[in-house]
């Protein structure tokens, strides 16, 4: 018994072992592509969301995993590294009588520069904003804003206190006194 085998059968024995294994390495690389755009649109979403409240730590937590998701895109991780470097140069020297001018222009700095990372990563994403929206679209509460005021106020005078750099006025009233202002 003589088996002669021709190009097609050979062919079709070769489609037949090779084709369920291309089918698993394209499938594959369609999940991992699906992944890696499910991960860059949490990051982007997380962003969009915060960009109101810079320092809550879901926003500092997007912005830290920009390098892993976005790392092949020069774009992106070149608008990160001028946000950071700007973070980094925030001035430091609370005696300087510049001090809060300073601060104030490094922060307004770092909100044209998120607004030019979250241009870029939208257009990354094939969304279609404008900075003008991007910058202006947010909403933050009056009530949010004034809590997180307070919250910064208390913990910056507690610290103060606790470094003896502020101190807690006391007013002693006599009894006297206290009787002639309430009329008692």
């Amino acid at each position: 018994m003589t088996i002669n085998m021709t190009i097609s059968d050979w062919l079709v024995i070769t489609a037949i072992i090779i084709a369920p294994i291309l089918a698993v390495q394209i499938q594959k690389f369609i999940e991992t592509k699906k992944e890696l755009k499910e991960r860059k649109m949490k990051i982007f979403r997380t962003l969009m969301s915060t960009r109101a409240t810079p320092i809550s730590p879901l926003h500092v937590e997007a912005l830290n995993t920009i390098d892993i998701v976005y790392n092949k895109d020069k774009k992106i991780i070149d608008a990160w590294k001028l946000l950071l470097d700007n973070f980094v140069n925030y001035p430091q020297d609370s005696n300087d009588p510049q001090y809060q001018v300073n601060l104030i222009a490094c922060a307004d700095k770092s909100k044209d520069m998120l607004i030019d990372l979250l241009a870029e990563m939208a257009e990354s994403l094939n969304y279609d904003f404008d900075k003008v929206h991007l910058k202006r679209g947010a909403y933050i509460p009056q009530a949010h804003a004034d809590f997180e005021s307070e919250q910064n106020f208390i913990r910056k005078s507690l610290t103060d206190l606790f470094l003896g750099s502020k101190y807690i006025p006391i007013k002693i009233v006599s009894p006297e006194a206290q009787d002639e202002t309430t009329g008692r």
